[in-house]
């Protein structure tokens, strides 16, 4: 599962979610995880989605990768795409896909 907290006011939340609404992202990230967006509002909504999986939310946009036994494999990166917008398409992919490859 891809967790995806952000919000609409956030200019790395709405690069990325233009990126994973692109078609053949889209088929990509359907085919490797049940992406979940949650809206943190500003950043006073939601939280304790997160927090069930020993996060806390201090800024946007927050990805977990969790598995199906509710075990989080991004626990050293859950704000990396934080600065989505400097990083290219590819890259972004590139880092969920290996975060996705961990036990």
């Amino acid at each position: 599962m891809l967790i995806d907290f952000g919000g609409n006011w956030c200019p790395d939340c709405r690069m990325l979610a233009g990126l994973f609404n692109q078609p053949e992202v889209a088929q990509w990230l359907e085919s490797q995880f049940v992406v979940v967006p949650v809206n943190v509002g500003r950043i006073d909504k939601n939280l304790d989605i997160a927090q069930q999986f020993g996060v806390t939310i201090h800024e946007v946009p927050t990805v977990l990768i969790v598995t199906a036994g509710r075990k989080l494999l991004n626990a050293d990166g859950t704000n990396t795409l934080g600065n989505a917008r400097a990083m290219s398409s590819q890259s972004v992919l590139d880092l969920l896909d290996k975060w996705n490859h961990r036990n």
